[in-house]
């Protein structure tokens, strides 16, 4: 069975300051979109499921969508506040979105096969699409389940212009992963690479295993997530600025046994467009990639 590629669009961009989902950057007017669906073409994927906004879908459907129409199936669902489980209503007083699991979660009824989660800004190079359709085509029938996620260096992921949010990812010695500790202000400083957030200060090498989203489950993954976000929905009532990530769910599976995660290496390069200023940054890497 051929996996699904889902793609996360609904986000805000709002450090960027536009819809970068939509911005073209390669020399032929390519979205970074564009990549992750040729390179899952080439990889042997089946179909691409998007996450947008109601608001994405005019330009959604006029931009994007033609783009694909004769490689691959292509369907898009809605990531909304008001997509929420029986009995649950949203906090009036809530603007935020509920973040990128809550965004798997709302793809539940459009995908029956194994399936590939990535961010839609985020560049990760042909050779992690055929790493993870690899251990997709051949994931094991297990239990616990086994899920996978591509792994990259952390001074392959950070960005000259401002300190970003990464994963970083500790393994045992079979490559399963042990767990992420969440740094959310890591860049370079005088002193090298480190975390600057206060009173969670870290130094790295760069070598360190990071998570950038790039995640590969089966369809059973949907079977608990429901019931996590309906925990999630119960405990943050009245915080209105609460998430739920997808690291918090894996961390999850893995503390009670549900679930392993097997790190899978890539020798792909990770670039993104945190800040408007990256984007220079992200057009000279596209041209040199197409020459």
């Amino acid at each position: 069975m051929k996996p699904t590629l889902l793609i996360l669009a609904a986000g805000m961009g709002s450090r960027y300051g536009g819809l970068k989902q939509l911005d073209p950057m390669g020399p032929n007017g390519e979205t970074i979109m564009d990549y992750s669906v040729r390179y899952a073409v080439e990889s042997g994927y089946g179909g691409v499921v998007f996450v947008i906004r109601r608001s994405m879908e005019e330009d959604f459907a006029k931009l994007i969508l033609p783009r694909y129409a004769d490689k691959i199936p292509v369907r898009y669902v809605f990531q909304e506040l008001d997509m929420l489980p029986a009995g649950f209503r949203v906090n009036p007083e809530r603007k935020k979105p509920y973040g990128t699991a809550h965004a798997i979660l709302v793809a539940k009824d459009a995908i029956r096969e194994p399936f590939t989660v990535i961010n839609a800004d985020d560049f990760y190079g042909r050779d992690a699409f055929q790493v993870m359709a690899d251990f997709l085509t051949h994931v094991p029938d297990t239990k616990p389940a086994t899920y996978a996620m591509v792994g990259y260096r952390l001074d392959k992921t950070l960005s000259k212009h401002g300190t970003v949010s990464r994963g970083v990812c500790q393994t045992d010695q079979d490559n399963h992963l042990v767990s992420i500790v969440e740094n959310h202000k890591v860049g370079y400083t005088d002193n090298g690479i480190e975390n600057i957030e206060e009173g969670l200060m870290a130094r790295y090498d760069g070598s360190e295993p990071v998570s950038m989203n790039f995640w590969g489950f089966t369809p059973d993954f949907f079977d608990g997530l429901n019931a996590l976000f309906e925990d999630f929905l119960r405990k943050n009532e009245q915080n209105i600025t609460a998430e739920f990530p997808i690291p918090d769910v894996i961390s999850h599976l893995m503390v009670t046994g549900q679930a392993k995660i097997k790190v899978l290496h890539s020798n792909a390069e990770w670039f993104g467009v945190t800040y408007q200023e990256d984007r220079a940054y992200v057009v000279d890497k596209l041209r040199q990639l197409e020459d």
